[in-house]
């Protein structure tokens, strides 16, 4: 196919106006005019001619330069390829009306390889829409993926063409994400700040009440508190990118998933932590938890119990705080995968809040199905539980809503699972307890279990984990009074030939009596259990259910 460089000028003639093209007499010097490169390309598919022009180049080697790499570009389609020609002309038209760089060469013969689009000029912002439009699964990944969306990936890169998306544009998106981290923090340290001041100023008095508004004024143009984004929250705003992109691969859109191979520190699971004296003390010296997941000794469990002993919603927290259900599958329950007279529950429906609305849905994994063995105790619970809401039933008459949830409203509504956790928050204020989630108590059931004897393959299965990691790395913790039986066991294994001076006792108190061991053994000297939140006169009476020592095969188990 025909291609040629030319050189012209746009001088006009001074009377006629016309252009002078090639008669210029100024063409005569190379500094004059410019330079312009024209290219034949195939036909189109009804015959008409088409061709690639381009002017205002400096120089011929310039136009030279660009007419050779035209010619290249058309080189690498077969001459017999009659569909990869015409893409490549339709590629250089385009180029051409949009006044637009020439494309890469080797880019451009990769996406014909792969059999991609080569006129796409699709952004990531367009693509990420695209995507979630078309997506299916759980209406909460749904969900999640869309505020990662709009919040920082289009945000950020939306603007960026999707062939074009490179590691390090994710790269300084992700160092963007980090400062801006810093800048919440400094608000929030700023505004934190501001209302101690203002608790700081009088209420009386024409000065103070000057300074309240003042302060106030200055307050309400400060940003709000806003959440930093953790290295879990920046995992997983990747892994939505990572799935729109991996989608846009088996479109045929892009070769190359640039989110795959970004580097980013890894959002480790918060270990869980048990409430013992020294963090509780430290708690309540600053007002710190030693760990975002925070769990109660069996005492504090016993004593929260004994505390909502008559509240509406205790058999939910006595159910989750031993059997360890989440808080979506306790108010999915049905009373039809519930058979009190055979111990059994069948955890087969939750309700998943997703913004404010409550809808029902399969548990959040395969092996969140699962069918969980209740001790007596919960049964007799739920069973006082089942009496008092026949009793509301009759009460409410024909405004009882039937919906066979084990846990309602007092009209057998659906309970939405953000009040059940207010109420729990509530309610354990109530008592001064050490802080915890409604989860967590989730991740007691698990430590009291691992304390009674069970395995963690029996641990994963009665808490629905898909992976027993899980359970091993994040919900199991061991209690102080386990840990220390345990390292009193190690240590009488080794023999020693004679006592050390720190177990050298007098004669006469070498054999004390029996009672006064076991006591001995029982509390260890200056350990409070409780952590110094109230008096207690007489024990609670869920200790018995949640303080059983381990016999002598068991700690050596």
């Amino acid at each position: 196919m025909k291609g040629s460089t030319h050189r012209r000028c746009y001088c006009r003639d001074a009377e006629t106006g016309k252009p002078l093209g090639k008669k210029c007499p100024k063409l005569t010097s190379r500094k004059h005019g410019s330079y312009s490169v024209r290219q034949e390309l195939p036909p189109r598919a009804d015959g008409t001619r088409r061709s690639f022009s381009r002017a205002g180049y400096e120089s011929l080697k310039a136009a030279q330069a660009d007419l050779d790499h035209i010619r290249a570009l058309l080189g690498l389609a077969d001459t017999d390829d009659s569909e990869g020609l015409d893409q490549i002309a339709e590629l250089l038209e385009k180029v051409a009306d949009e006044k637009a760089p020439l494309p890469d060469i080797e880019a451009t013969r990769r996406r014909l390889s792969h059999g991609l689009d080569l006129t796409s000029r699709l952004t990531v912002g367009e693509w990420l829409d695209i995507w979630l439009a078309g997506k299916k699964g759980r209406q909460s990944a749904i969900s999640r993926d869309e505020s990662n969306i709009r919040v920082h990936l289009q945000p950020r890169i939306g603007h960026v063409r999707l062939d074009r998306l490179r590691v390090t544009h994710l790269s300084e998106m992700f160092e963007a994400i980090a400062e801006a981290n810093v800048e919440i923090a400094e608000g929030n340290a700023a505004r934190r700040k501001a209302f101690e001041d203002l608790a700081q100023i009088a209420w009386k008095g024409r000065e103070p009440r000057a300074r309240r508004k003042a302060m106030k004024a200055a307050i309400a143009e400060m940003d709000p508190y806003r959440r930093i984004v953790g290295p879990a929250t920046r995992q997983r705003v990747r892994s939505t990118l990572r799935a729109a992109l991996n989608a846009a691969i088996a479109q045929q859109l892009i070769t190359f998933n640039p989110a795959a191979h970004v580097e980013l520190e890894a959002g480790r699971r918060p270990k869980a932590l048990v409430w013992t004296e020294e963090r509780i003390l430290h708690w309540k010296r600053t007002g710190e938890k030693p760990s975002p997941v925070m769990v109660w000794t069996p005492e504090h469990t016993g004593l929260f119990l004994d505390h909502v002993a008559e509240d509406r919603l205790y058999a939910l927290f006595h159910l989750v705080a031993f059997r360890g259900l989440r808080r979506g599958e306790a108010c999915g329950q049905r009373w039809t995968d519930t058979n009190l007279d055979a111990g059994l529950l069948t955890v087969a429906k939750q309700l998943v809040v997703n913004g404010w609305e409550v809808y029902e849905d399969d548990p959040k994994t395969d092996a969140g199905a699962r069918t969980i063995a209740l001790d007596s105790d919960t049964v007799q619970a739920l069973t006082r539980h089942r009496a008092q809401q026949d009793k509301d039933r009759k009460e409410w008459e024909s405004a009882w809503v039937e919906t066979g949830r084990v846990f309602t409203r007092e009209n057998g509504e659906l309970l939405h699972p953000a009040n059940v956790t207010r109420r729990f928050i509530e309610l354990h204020e109530e008592l001064g307890l050490p802080p915890i989630r409604l989860h967590d108590l989730r991740h007691g059931a698990a430590t009291l279990a691992h304390a009674a004897g069970a395995g963690l393959k029996d641990i994963q299965e009665m808490l629905g984990h898909s992976s027993i990691t899980i359970t091993s790395d994040t919900y199991t913790s061991l209690l102080p009074e386990a840990d220390l039986a345990i390292a009193e066991a190690a240590a009488r294994l080794v023999p020693r030939a004679r006592a050390t001076p720190e177990n050298t006792v007098p004669e006469a108190e070498a054999e004390p009596d029996d009672a006064e061991s076991a006591d001995a053994e029982a509390v260890p000297d200056g350990a409070d259990p409780l952590g110094k939140i109230r008096e207690i006169n007489s024990p609670s009476a869920h200790a018995p259910l949640t303080q059983t020592a381990p016999d002598e095969k068991s700690e050596a188990e």
